[in-house]
């Protein structure tokens, strides 16, 4: 049977414009960086991507090297594209990036003209579609000059390949320098991707205060701080999750100083009707200069625990405070080297 969206998907509106644009956003935004490469999408796979937009998710981020092994993850998305999801075309936003390790050699990696646009040609080939929505450069490059790879993401909008351009992890003093480089090209950033959660709040310190004046919207990713803020580590660590991989989530980063964090913000949480993990997504989205939070799941349920935090987006002072204990750092950031610069 073929797909049909639900007719009251926007019935909750629930979207907040991205900076100082035209562009609306949906509170959460389905990432596929896990769980979508490979030979073909899981039947799983589709039905969190439909069950997604059913619910009002009408942006989908990805990157060129999502998926194993690498760009699988825009094959299998662009295969829905063309067939599903073809007729909502105009209903969605689908975003990619380039900056990380791709292909062998020089110019498959960073950020240099030559990597950002033969990048971005094959990730519009391997999705099937004429243009993104948004163009993201993935990380800094201290070793390209910042004015090649604005050259590269105003071309990508010159050239009709992208409608919007963004960066991910750059630092409030570079954020500030890319944005000043697109305007004088006639291109505007539109916005920033930076890792935040209750356990990795680097972006508090300047680059929110810095996107506000700059009118530049804000999508945080890993929120959930890649499923440590949850209650599935506070016992043992289940055979199928991502510190049992011990890839991008190591198993020593599942500490006591970790765990007694999550028992007393879980307290929190219940108190206000929610698990932990809704609790951590409405407190990213607290903040006004938060666009959207950028989740990835495994399944359907956790896709549904997820868009449930909606429901109470709201925190006492009392709230906020009690949080603020527990809320620490916890080392996590395995991106702080493209924003320390």
């Amino acid at each position: 049977m073929k797909y049909t969206a639900k007719k009251d998907r926007y019935k909750k509106n629930n979207f907040r414009r991205c900076g100082n644009s035209g562009l609306d956003l949906p509170l959460i935004t389905l990432g596929l960086w896990k769980h979508f490469g490979g030979k073909g999408l899981k039947n799983e796979s589709k039905k969190i991507i439909f069950r997604a937009f059913d619910r009002g998710v009408t942006h989908f981020d990805l990157a060129n090297n999502y998926g194993i092994p690498f760009g699988t993850a825009e094959i299998n998305f662009g295969k829905l594209l063309s067939t599903e999801l073809k007729k909502y075309r105009n209903e969605l936003v689908i975003s990619t990036k380039a900056g990380y390790d791709m292909w062998p050699g020089p110019y498959g990696n960073w950020s240099s003209k030559k990597y950002l646009i033969s990048s971005l040609d094959q990730s519009l080939s391997k999705l099937k579609l004429d243009y993104v929505d948004i163009f993201y450069s993935h990380r800094f490059d201290p070793n390209t000059p910042l004015e090649e790879t604005a050259d590269a993401l105003s071309l990508s909008v010159k050239q009709g390949k992208a409608l919007y351009v963004g960066v991910s992890s750059y630092s409030s003093r570079n954020t500030i320098r890319m944005n000043k480089l697109l305007l004088e090209r006639g291109v505007k950033c539109l916005i920033h991707q930076p890792s935040y959660s209750m356990i990795n709040r680097w972006v508090e310190y300047d680059l929110l205060k810095t996107l506000s004046k700059l009118g530049i919207g804000c999508i945080a990713f890993s929120p959930l701080a890649q499923g440590m803020l949850s209650n599935k580590y506070t016992n043992i660590i289940p055979k199928n999750s991502r510190a049992n991989d011990n890839t991008s989530l190591k198993k020593q980063m599942i500490n006591k100083s970790y765990k007694n964090k999550i028992i007393n913000l879980d307290l929190i949480a219940k108190k206000r009707n929610q698990s932990v993990t809704q609790m951590a997504l409405s407190w990213v989205l607290r903040k006004r200069e938060i666009t959207s939070a950028l989740i990835g799941v495994r399944n359907v349920k956790q896709l549904d625990e997820c868009l449930d935090s909606l429901n109470n987006l709201n925190f006492t002072t009392s709230e906020l405070k009690n949080i603020d204990k527990y809320a620490k750092e916890q080392n996590i950031n395995l991106w702080a080297a493209s924003s320390k610069h």
